[in-house]
């Protein structure tokens, strides 16, 4: 929990307006709310809450399906994580003087500290009292005169998605003022790297529903073989912008293999790793056709034991490689990532079966 400085009463919803950003919503997926936490309006404009846990990052889906099942892709190394904290220009000097003036004054200077009551926004901001960093009492922030209006610039501050994450305490200076068309030369401050890997929570793909022959339940034995047709896995990319600074990011996902777990150990998968390549049409292994019964499939299983009232769970993850371009020509890898379905699979015993 935050520390609050002032009369001991928080109210986040007085800080609606006022905040910089009045932006199409471009929110992944639709909807009334975008990812600053803030509502739009028929107009499609956006009233983002003066919070430290409400990004301005405007996000939204440029290729790839939009309808249809779809989640998020799990990253395959599991220490890897988003970043956890970064600097956002919040107010223009006019924006936070007139919040200042006409709110109550309560609302957050940073990630993890909020200040209660007008007078330590304007013993700061208007009349250039120094004030200590939150996270280090050795580091003093100075002070403004008359909330540096006529400089224009912006006031940044701290921004992390999740405040319980420890290392959102990385970012520990109060709101302060940067000239215009400048990122400040901090630690943490935004990047377009730092936009890829936001964007990477966003990214939305199909749920895999693989195509079986036979379908309904399988033979001991006997291959059943498994295949996408073409155009059912495509690339997903969504665009990450941060306004008022020029910064923005492209995460892309890209299909390049489906894995079959069959549920059991008594089984066979074509490959033997179980790794069945996507091709660059989308398409995985190929089709069943009419006499093809003896055939190895190029993607498939052969289970060895028939189920006994309870099927054996087929597991079918995507794995997704990951990339990003960004700004000024950046870009490079992030973390594969993996999308897994579960489905019944029951196996019957027989010797022969027509096909």
């Amino acid at each position: 929990m935050r520390p609050l400085h002032g009369i001991p009463a928080l109210t986040t919803a007085s800080l609606a307006a006022l905040f910089l950003a009045t932006a199409p919503a471009g929110a992944v997926g639709g909807g009334g709310t975008n990812h600053t936490g803030g509502k739009t309006d028929n107009k499609g404009n956006v009233s983002a809450y003066a919070s430290a846990t409400h990004s301005q990052i405007k996000v939204r889906q440029v290729k790839g399906p939009t309808s249809g099942k779809r989640g998020n892709v799990a990253p395959t190394n599991t220490t890897w994580k988003p970043p956890a904290c970064w600097y956002e220009p919040v107010f223009t000097p006019e924006g936070l003087k007139a919040f200042v003036d006409k709110t109550d004054g309560s609302g957050d200077v940073g990630i993890h500290e909020a200040w209660i009551g007008k007078g330590l926004w304007t013993d700061h901001y208007q009349d250039g009292k120094p004030e200590n960093n939150f996270d280090d009492e050795n580091s003093t922030a100075e002070g403004y005169k008359n909330y540096n209006i006529g400089k224009g610039g912006y006031f940044w501050r701290s921004v992390a998605p999740d405040d319980a994450d420890p290392d959102s305490w990385d970012c520990g200076r109060i709101m302060f003022w940067e000239p215009a068309r400048q990122i400040p030369k901090i630690p943490h401050a935004p990047t377009p790297k730092t936009l890829a890997g936001y964007a990477y929570n966003q990214v939305k793909v199909p749920e895999t529903e693989i195509k079986l022959k036979p379908e309904g339940k399988s033979t001991v034995n006997l291959p059943t073989w498994i295949w996408l047709d073409k155009g059912t896995f495509q690339e997903v990319t969504v665009r990450a912008e941060l306004p008022n600074t020029g910064l923005w990011a492209e995460t892309t996902a890209k299909p390049v293999s489906l894995h079959l777990a069959p549920g059991t150990d008594d089984a066979e998968t074509y490959p033997a790793s179980g790794e069945c390549k996507i091709d660059d049409d989308g398409s995985i292994g190929t089709p069943y056709e009419k006499g093809d019964s003896d055939k190895t499939p190029p993607c498939g299983i052969t289970y060895l034991h028939a189920t006994d009232g309870k099927p054996y769970q087929l597991k079918a993850s995507v794995t997704w490689q990951i990339t990003w371009e960004g700004t000024g020509g950046t870009g490079g890898d992030l973390p594969d990532g993996t999308f897994e379905t579960t489905q019944d699979m029951n196996v019957q015993e027989i010797q022969s079966i027509n096909r």
